[in-house]
């Protein structure tokens, strides 16, 4: 259903999140906030995008979480990335004929619909919000970097440890997590699919991680009891989830 995002979800996930990597113009932030107008429900467990389809617009998450998945010839699902408010679905659309992954609601969901006609309408009309929109999309490669690293390098401990606490950063940037605990329903299916571990697997790392009084994970809320020593574990560092050079170049 259409309708306007309430001012909330305008101002403390995309444009939050934009606004902190680089300033933006109150026009500008007038102009994001009039791109979220349209909006549409998603209920819990249905697609936003599926994989092999077109879709003609992107879609800014404004409520609620998802994820980004694609599933294996054999049935296997491999989690790509943990779908937040303000992040954005679909822009691959934009330069490939057929969408590479699905997105699936975890929670229902209220997206803003942006009909790529509409993005390109800013290449005439406000070029430096533009740049900026793209320049941090961009620098969310560095998130699936570390997921790479993730995959490849850490063991079960440290994947599960670093996969929460970036969780925990991401949410604190929308002001969706408190200092040291946030709710988002994960399930231990969900995290053995992001980390590439057995179910089995899952639940022997977060007993252990909850012995060693670091991390608890209950009832749809994570609890960090020890974020300097979970930080020091994982060897996690927030910066590259909001520290990038160049976005000077696009102030004012």
């Amino acid at each position: 259903m259409g309708g306007a995002p309430s001012a909330t979800a305008v101002t403390t996930a995309f444009a939050r999140r934009l606004a902190q990597l680089v300033p933006l113009s109150g026009e500008e932030a007038a102009v994001l906030g009039e791109l979220q107008s349209v909006t549409r429900s998603v209920q819990r467990h249905r697609d936003i995008i599926t994989e092999g389809r077109h879709y003609g617009s992107i879609f800014i998450v404004l409520e609620g979480n998802g994820i980004r998945y694609r599933i294996l010839h054999d049935g296997r699902r491999q989690i790509v990335n943990i779908v937040l408010p303000g992040d954005v679905v679909g822009v691959l659309g934009h330069v490939i004929e057929s969408s590479l992954y699905s997105t699936k609601a975890l929670t229902e969901m209220l997206v803003a619909t942006i009909p790529f006609p509409r993005v390109n309408a800013l290449y005439e009309t406000h070029p430096r919000l533009l740049a900026k929109i793209f320049w941090w999309l961009s620098c969310e490669t560095a998130i699936y970097a570390e997921h790479l690293v993730d995959l490849g390098r850490r063991t079960a401990l440290e994947r599960v440890a670093h996969f929460l606490l970036e969780l925990l950063a991401r949410l604190q940037s929308v002001g969706l997590a408190a200092d040291q605990s946030y709710k988002i329903p994960l399930t231990q299916e969900l995290i053995a699919d992001a980390l590439g571990l057995s179910i089995p697997h899952v639940n022997r790392v977060l007993r252990r991680l909850r012995e060693d009084q670091l991390v608890v994970v209950e009832d749809q809320r994570v609890t960090v009891k020890d974020l300097d020593g979970l930080s020091e574990f994982a060897d996690f560092e927030p910066s590259y989830l909001t520290r990038f050079a160049g976005g000077e170049l696009l102030a004012g």
